[in-house]
């Protein structure tokens, strides 16, 4: 006869699968001035409108998940108007950051600033989400961050992928 022992989890999650949706979740309910974008694992700033009314420019962040808040946590009124999540250490989805860009962008005279890792899919991602917004005549441009002096590799595997000074460019 065998006793099955349960052991605690090492993480505070209920549902592997469901993490990022739950921490999404957790960010609207507890900040009043973030919403999420109906279909995609996006917040975006409450009040957004007057930021296309103003003529500002609407700055957009995002990545994979797994260190929320992360960008979610510096949307709102001086910070991001927009971040968008991937799936745990995954870029997102071309489609969620084109949907984000038309979210905040369209009609905005301003445009939009696209803050990005030096991360491969993030490069990719966000710039083929950039290109199609311009094709539909947003205005929007991007900038990568890429300061990690301490992946500086010699044989250039891994670049500098702009991890800490994301947080700077964002606010």
């Amino acid at each position: 006869m065998s006793a099955q022992t349960e052991y605690p989890s090492k993480k505070i999650i209920n549902n592997p699968s469901a993490v990022v949706d739950e921490a999404l979740d957790g960010v609207v309910l507890s900040n009043k001035n973030v919403q999420l974008l109906k279909g995609h694992r996006v917040l975006i700033r409450r009040g957004i409108q007057c930021v296309r009314e103003r003529g500002l420019v609407a700055l957009i962040s995002g990545g994979g998940s797994g260190h929320e808040p992360a960008h979610g946590g510096f949307v709102g009124h001086g910070g991001l108007s927009a971040a968008i999540a991937g799936a745990v250490f995954t870029s997102p989805p071309t489609k969620s950051i084109l949907a984000t860009i038309c979210a905040v962008g369209a009609s905005n005279r301003g445009g939009v600033l696209l803050i990005v890792k030096n991360y491969t899919g993030d490069r990719l991602n966000f710039g083929m989400a950039a290109e199609r917004a311009k094709q539909e005549g947003i205005k929007v441009d991007m900038v990568i961050v890429n300061e990690d002096c301490a992946l500086s590799s010699v044989d250039k595997t891994a670049g500098r992928r702009g991890l800490c000074g994301t947080v700077i460019i964002h606010k």
